[in-house]
């Protein structure tokens, strides 16, 4: 583990980052009630069409179009409800139905018009006005969904507007993967737990619940397995136990120090290393590999850094792992407020936040990696190119949008 590291290039350490995994092949099925963030497992084909019949859109009045401009006789009532024979055809010339919204529109009627617009409303008749669109406020049978078509497609994360769908096809469980199993670790003498006491010269363990509260926000269960010792033998026996895992994500003892223990005891228990050390700031010694059939994800031990690296590579293949099809960051677009600078020669990672479409660069680019107060007061992360030096104030930026809405689309290097 110790020697000079070869820093790999950001796009290539995000691709073997990605080549890792492979998604996972269990299913199992569960009630739509429990669904929210879990993954499709297979399409969901629809077995009753949407809408289920005609219907108004509108309280108002089922008309021929041909009758627009003209006094029409009120034929019947339709409330939301009535079948058979009460929505039988039953038009006669220069008639109508007064109909609510969601019933059902007999056969002979094409379009319908809201009381509102209508005049001279009676108990018995109505005047239609005579400019008039055919079709308007006609619900059609199976317009927004007919039956035998993909209406959720397999891969795909399950949201509330899901749960609606579901439910209109009167599905109350529904075939997801199941959950991948995460392990979180720290390392290190220094770390207590905040139960604990720790005095001048040891810190607070922030970085595991950081991690775990994070994975949380994006439907990921992590299980928190406690502080590895900076010690070889404890640490080799510590990690022999995690292999039932799907994924290991540990923080610190990865470095260059003499007490940095962890990347050695994964290596004694099989890690094959897919790549250690990138070519970014702040994130280099950023550690991924394959034990067995664990992936093992090694962030650095200051907390921004861990943080970050999370993000920009971790919840990408975790998603991939978890059997998701949209597995990329998004980005949103911004105006920067502020000039300043970054170093060429090396992918930078820029805390800021934006506020209606601008962007403000945290504590002008000039923080620490183990600060911790800057991601509080961040929203968005800006990831620059090797050749980029300077952002120009009013410069249009890509961002992704960090402790925040999570947007679906593909990660944008600043060109």
């Amino acid at each position: 583990m110790h020697g000079k590291l070869n820093y790999l290039d950001f796009e290539i350490a995000r691709q073997k980052s990605l080549d890792l995994v492979n998604q996972t092949t269990f299913k199992e099925i569960i009630p739509i009630s429990d669904a929210i963030g879990r993954v499709l497992s297979k399409d969901v084909i629809c077995v009753k069409n949407l809408p289920a019949f005609n219907n108004s859109a509108m309280d108002g009045f089922a008309i021929k179009f041909s009758d627009a401009g003209k006094t029409l006789s009120i034929n019947k009532v339709i409330f939301a409800g009535d079948k058979g024979e009460k929505v039988e055809p039953t038009l006669k010339e220069n008639e109508c139905y007064k109909i609510m919204t969601g019933a059902k529109v007999p056969f002979d009627a094409d379009t319908i018009i809201p009381i509102e617009n209508c005049f001279d409303v009676t108990q018995n008749s109505v005047k239609i006005p005579i400019e008039i669109k055919k079709g308007s406020n006609l619900r059609l049978k199976g317009e927004e969904q007919k039956e035998g078509s993909v209406i959720l497609k397999k891969g795909e994360k399950i949201t509330s507007s899901f749960i609606t769908l579901l439910a209109s096809q009167g599905l109350i469980k529904i075939e997801v993967y199941k959950k991948i199993s995460i392990a979180v670790l720290s390392t290190g003498n220094e770390i207590k737990e905040p139960w604990e006491y720790a005095d001048d010269e040891e810190i607070y363990n922030c970085n595991s619940y950081a991690l775990i509260s994070l994975l949380k926000e994006k439907d990921f269960d992590a299980t928190y397995c406690g502080v590895i010792p900076d010690n070889l033998e404890e640490s080799k026996t510590y990690i022999k136990d995690l292999k039932n895992y799907d994924v290991i994500i540990s923080t610190g003892g990865i470095s260059m120090g003499d007490a940095d223990f962890v990347g050695e005891a994964f290596l004694q228990n099989g890690l094959e290393v897919a790549f250690h050390g990138v070519n970014i700031k702040p994130g280099r010694p950023i550690m991924m590999g394959k034990m067995q059939n664990t992936v093992v994800i090694c962030l650095p031990g200051n907390p921004l850094t861990a943080m970050v690296n999370i993000y920009l590579f971790a919840l990408p293949m975790l998603k991939k792992l978890q059997g998701e099809t949209s597995i990329n960051h998004g980005f949103i677009k911004a105006i920067n407020q502020k000039e300043f600078k970054t170093k060429a020669g090396r992918v930078n990672v820029v805390l800021g936040k934006v506020q209606n479409g601008e962007f403000f660069v945290t504590r002008d680019n000039k923080y620490g990696s183990g600060m911790i107060t800057v991601l509080y007061e961040s929203n968005s992360i800006l990831v620059t190119n090797e050749q980029t030096s300077n952002i120009n104030q009013n410069q249009e930026i890509k961002l992704l949008e960090f402790n925040g809405k999570f947007f679906e689309e593909n990660i944008d290097i600043l060109n």
